[in-house]
């Protein structure tokens, strides 16, 4: 299958807290996604807009 979604080195700050450092993924057409962590660990930062 070919990648639908490519990201490297994904980073984040929220002021001087790095929230996100270092991301790298790759997910492939058809493949179910879904990013776990716990509170406070940048999910929601992390969401790809299209």
């Amino acid at each position: 299958m070919s990648t639908a979604v490519s990201v490297r080195g994904l980073r984040m700050n929220y002021g001087a807290a790095e929230v996100l450092r270092g991301v790298d993924l790759d997910i492939r057409r058809g493949e179910i996604f879904t990013l776990l962590g716990p509170n406070g660990a940048g999910k929601p930062t992390s969401k790809l807009r299209h």
